[in-house]
């Protein structure tokens, strides 16, 4: 498992890499949860998300015999993005597999702008899987997991870590929940810091497979993956349970009304460009399930790659 010190040769090793991306504050926010909030904006990273940060710390460490063969990911867009990017930087062939459903500005980045190959699959994790893994036996590939990987999770939590050199005496860190692979880091990153500092994870209740997971002590499946926040759709894995079982002191789930309103926040009262999935922290911390008034929280806003398809197509409309 990725400990601390990991999380810190990590960001030393991609700092050349990835952004130092902005901590924003809002007087409405805080007024409104009566708490000081600091939004450490990861939609500022690199292909608009944290996953820059794990893709490029595991692709670094491959052996020259990795690279000459490629590497393979399987991703619905963020991470997708983040390894083209990575591999495009290292010189490595890339190829991803992502849900023929993905958001077309995720697709068209990941093959179009970061050169890598686009393989589209049914939108199911099965077709995901076996597609990648027919390619693997094919090819030889390397798989850098989205998120069950360990120099992945020691990258994610390279964020937290920047984010608490940043702004000084947090007491709760607020953080999205899919496959774990983030809140795993943030949670090894905020305890290595200090114990003491609360590591809180938000949920869409819809796919709430991490709280249900922590509260049996088994690794619980999602039924459905039913919720706009696309990019937390993923179940646990082992390694990513394990962690958030030692670090993570509380799960929340919110509804997707909730995302929505925290999207909305986000984007009409502090001007940034957000994901619902990225904005899922902030509704953690808006909903109030957990006191917070008077404290000095950091929330890690994960990414911001929203497609805008449909409104310029409507925008298009009028203008012809």
């Amino acid at each position: 498992m990725p400990e601390y010190q990991d999380i810190i040769e990590a960001y030393h090793r991609i700092n050349d890499y990835i952004n130092k991306t902005p901590v924003i504050t809002s007087r409405t926010l805080n007024k409104k949860t009566e708490a000081d909030i600091f939004l450490k904006c990861e939609n500022f990273q690199r292909v608009g998300a944290f996953k820059m940060r794990g893709a490029v710390n595991a692709l670094s460490q491959m052996s020259e015999e990795q690279k000459n063969k490629g590497v393979i990911t399987h991703s619905s867009g963020n991470h997708a993005q983040a390894i083209a990017l990575s591999a495009k930087l290292l010189n490595i062939h890339a190829t991803i597999v992502m849900p023929r459903t993905s958001p077309k500005v995720k697709i068209r980045a990941t093959r179009d702008t970061y050169d890598a190959e686009v393989v589209l699959c049914e939108p199911t994790l099965e077709a995901r899987q076996t597609t990648t893994q027919n390619l693997i036996d094919k090819h030889g590939y390397t798989l850098i997991h989205p998120y069950d990987n360990e120099n992945v999770i020691a990258g994610a939590g390279t964020a937290a870590y920047e984010l608490l050199n940043q702004v000084k005496e947090l007491e709760m860190i607020f953080a999205p929940i899919g496959g774990g692979g983030l809140m795993s880091g943030t949670s090894i990153a905020t305890k290595g810091f200090d114990p003491g500092i609360q590591v809180i994870g938000v949920e869409p209740e819809n796919v709430n497979d991490a709280y249900r997971s922590l509260q049996s002590g088994k690794i619980q499946k999602n039924e459905t993956i039913n919720s706009i926040a696309d990019g937390l759709l993923t179940n646990l894995s082992e390694r990513t349970f394990s962690i958030l079982q030692k670090n993570v002191d509380q799960i929340i789930t919110i509804s997707e009304q909730q995302i929505l309103d925290a999207t909305r926040f986000i984007w009409e009262r502090m001007k940034l460009v957000v994901e619902p999935s990225g904005a899922c922290s902030l509704g953690g911390v808006m909903s109030k399930e957990i006191p917070i008034k008077g404290k000095r929280i950091g929330v890690i806003i994960s990414g911001g790659n929203v497609d805008l398809s449909h409104l310029f197509e409507k925008y298009e409309n009028l203008i012809n």
